[in-house]
């Protein structure tokens, strides 16, 4: 248990980073208290905002000297919830919005080493200066920065070819709950020396540490891409794409992004975007290549083949970079106009990759059992068994009283999910959203085993208290 802050420890913790960078004004923290969902505002007495992991160390000292609770937050834009303080008002909040370097690009090594603080897009930045591809891209990428992608293992676009968060790493540094650095900075791809440290701190949530610095893999720049808008009568015949274009292109398949007709509506109706098709087809996917070679010509001879088998209804191939742009554009709209169609109720789930197609039928079917007039807009990255099935309100119904159904809603949908062997979060993590459901789908020995994990790194339950681990 923590304790509720002393006027002496605020202007301790405040006295490490100095009045300017200890924000006490509550209009001056809504910047940091507010979240994306707007399903919590948090409540804190005192913003830090430290420049150094020094200066995170010492903050830790206090804090765990005085047994009090810790929220770390990077870009604030997490979706479960485990960045935001409770409304008790008695946690600290420790924003890394400060520690912003790119401490070190390895072009040679094929590695970059950078503040937790440094925002994805400047990361992909300084990874294209040097000649570079720093592959993890997300709807945020301007916004959220890379210690809350690794704390939430983040996903994104390019899964499919480069794996999570987790998979781009290289080594960690984290301020450990009694102020101890742990410098893992090792740009190393073999190290066979033991327990993998850093994995233990990945998709924790700031519950085991803080991260203030990491190594992360680049890759070398690719020569071209082609990218195609394939429209489809099922989601297993976007799982027939897949195979066949894996199997045509040498795995050169770098994404693939599937979403239902009525997203592509949605789209259309807010952005005046162009449907190139002469009818609509109940399914879509964005299918794109990376390598070298003529790509265009390979996009051309497995489209034609989908169509002969009868896996593709129609499809279009980007003949610029700007037609390019064009058809990411649609896929990457979904996420904005869910908001403008009113309430959404968001689902980060994941099955077995063989297993969607029977998943998508029950979901939707058990939704239309449980609020008939509800409109589910699945859409995400099936190349991993990804999919964000979202759920918008019914046309006329009030928003309000529509998201006041999210944990209905919820059981609804982790119901189906949990028959078909999947995982309740696959790439936004736990946080409060989804804390207690961890007691469903956790047994007694994984759940001891996290809660012996917390006991070992943070004895005194400082570390963002009450996320991801259920009371």
């Amino acid at each position: 248990m923590t304790i509720k802050p002393s006027a002496e420890t605020l202007a301790r913790l405040a006295a490490v980073v100095g009045d300017k960078y200890a924000i006490r004004d509550p209009s001056e923290m809504t910047a940091y208290m507010a979240e994306a969902r707007e399903i919590w505002t948090g409540k804190s007495p005192l913003v830090l905002r430290p420049a150094s992991t020094a200066e995170v160390s010492q903050i830790l000292a206090i804090a765990c000297e005085a047994e009090t609770a810790i929220v770390p937050q990077s870009g604030n834009t997490g979706l479960v919830g485990g960045q935001i303080p409770f409304e008790t008002g008695d946690e600290v909040l420790l924003s890394l919005d400060r520690m912003t370097r790119i401490r070190a690009v390895d072009p040679v090594n094929n590695s970059i080493t950078v503040d937790a603080g440094a925002t994805l897009k400047s990361v992909q930045e300084a990874a294209g200066n040097a000649d570079r591809f720093f592959p993890l891209s997300l709807e945020s990428e301007g916004s959220c920065r890379i210690g809350g992608n690794l704390s939430t293992n983040a996903g994104g676009l390019g899964v499919l070819a480069y794996g999570n968060t987790r998979d781009l790493c290289l080594g960690l540094e984290v301020v450990l709950a009694d102020g101890r650095i742990w410098n893992g900075l090792k740009s190393l791809r073999k190290d066979n020396t033991g327990y993998d440290l850093k994995n233990l701190f990945i998709g924790a949530e700031g519950t085991l540490g803080v991260i203030t610095g990491a190594v992360l893999k680049l890759f070398p720049h690719p020569s071209d891409h082609a990218t195609a808008f394939v429209a489809l009568p099922s989601v297993k015949a976007a799982l027939d794409l897949l195979n066949l274009a894996r199997q045509r292109s040498s795995n050169r398949v770098t994404a693939i992004e599937l979403f239902r007709r009525n997203g592509f509506e949605f789209t259309i109706k807010h952005f005046q975007v162009r449907d190139p098709f002469a009818a609509a087809a109940p399914w879509y996917v964005l299918l794109e290549l990376s390598g070298s070679g003529d790509l265009a010509g390979l996009m051309t001879e497995l489209l034609g083949e989908a169509a002969e088998q009868g896996i593709v209804l129609d499809a279009t191939i980007a003949q610029s970079e700007a037609q390019r742009k064009d058809i990411w554009f649609i896929r990457q709209a979904i996420v904005e106009v869910q908001k403008r169609e009113g309430g959404s109720i968001k689902h980060d789930v994941s099955v077995p990759i063989s297993e969607l197609p029977d998943f998508v039928d029950k979901a939707l079917v058990a939704i239309e059992a449980f609020m008939p007039g509800a409109r589910p807009m699945p859409f995400g990255h099936i190349g991993d068994g990804n999919l964000h099935f979202n759920v918008s309100q019914p046309l006329g119904m009030d928003k309000r009283a529509y998201l006041d159904q999210w944990q209905a809603m919820n059981d609804v949908v982790f119901d189906v999910v949990l028959k078909h062997g999947g995982s309740i979060s696959a790439e936004h993590g736990i946080g409060r959203l989804k804390r207690d459901l961890m007691m469903k789908i956790k047994s007694p020995v994984e759940l001891q085993m996290m809660r012996d994990v917390k006991k070992v790194f943070d004895p005194k339950g400082i570390l963002n208290p009450n996320k991801v681990l259920p009371s």
